[in-house]
């Protein structure tokens, strides 16, 4: 009966061991997550989106299992890249690419690491998807920040109902761009309203391109481009004095415009946590994901530039607020 007593008490002592080692490997304590966000560059949009997921996801894992290795490209696509590849070499759980850029550089430097982006217009032409279907198959998938063409161009209409030529500006670096001037194109097409683009190489040409753009058009479109949002008081400074109103894709590019339908781009990167969480914790495979769309559209103005330009903004229109 001695060894039998022995015997249990040393089964039972392990047995507790084991149980409090398990606590401990599958408790929410037991893993901390790494997450490397690259973000192409600042800006109040991209900036909005990246604090968002933090947020998101440290509230959902706890602060203490979760940490975030976050670099700025500064706009650089080479930067992108080594930015990636560095995430890559330190093995992280998952990789945040906030922007067109960033996603394109992420994919490249790894086909095993759960990639999700952000603030990135269409899939389908950032990654060179041609049967698209709302999936990517692969290890990415994430939130688009495209507010329907159609409905914006609804908003220039209403806002400039005598609108003659538009002025589509865009840089020619950014595909996602591109494809959103081919949307508005198809929608003034349409109604019957000229258009030209205007397309700059880098924020070095956005001056001389957008007063050229100014100078033959009586109304300008700037769609979701993140080099022009980094470069919006370079427009304003142009088109204000010259008289020209802006339609722009975001609020963030309409401080230099005058409308806008626009998402709330902290809220999408919240959307991008909650995807996150379910990579991390719930196992889900991010190539099954559907891509996510903002759940809200808001029709905003500026007020200082619609007076300014004299322009009368019509109900339903929420005003920006100031910085």
């Amino acid at each position: 009966m001695k060894i039998s007593k022995k015997i249990v008490s040393i089964l039972t002592a392990t047995a507790l061991v084991a149980s409090l080692t398990g606590c401990g490997s599958n408790g929410s304590s037991s893993k901390k997550y790494t997450i490397g966000i690259c973000q192409l560059m600042e800006h109040e949009a991209l900036d909005a989106a990246t604090k968002g997921f933090k947020d998101t996801l440290t509230k959902k894992l706890g602060k203490d299992n979760v940490e975030f290795d976050e670099q700025n490209a500064q706009g650089e696509s080479t930067n992108c890249s080594t930015i990636c590849n560095g995430f890559v070499t330190s093995n992280v759980d998952l990789i945040l690419a906030n922007a067109t850029g960033a996603l394109q550089a992420a994919t490249q430097a790894t086909a095993d690491i759960p990639i999700l982006g952000t603030s990135v217009s269409d899939y389908a032409t950032a990654l060179n998807i041609k049967d698209w279907k709302g999936k990517t198959g692969t290890n990415v998938s994430g939130t688009s920040d495209l507010a329907p063409i159609d409905q914006q161009e609804a908003i220039l209409k209403e806002i400039i109902p005598n609108a003659k030529k538009v002025g589509i500006l865009y840089c020619s670096s950014e595909p996602n761009s591109a494809y959103q001037s081919k949307l508005m194109q198809e929608a003034l097409k349409k109604d019957g309203i000229a258009y030209k683009e205007y397309t700059a190489a880098d924020s070095n040409e956005i001056q001389s391109v957008t007063t050229t753009a100014c100078d033959e058009c009586d109304v300008l479109y700037v769609p979701t481009d993140n080099t022009m949002a980094s470069s919006v008081n370079t427009i304003k400074n142009v088109a204000i004095p010259a008289g020209i109103p802006m339609i722009a894709g975001e609020k963030g590019i309409c401080a230099a415009g005058v409308a806008t339908l626009s998402i709330d781009y902290y809220n999408l990167g919240c959307q991008t946590g909650e995807m996150a969480y379910d990579i991390l914790k719930n196992k889900k495979k991010a190539g099954d994901m559907e891509v996510q769309f903002a759940k809200k559209l808001t029709k905003m103005y500026n007020a200082e530039n619609a007076k300014a330009l004299n322009i009368t903004i019509p109900d339903g229109y929420e005003p920006i607020e100031s910085k």
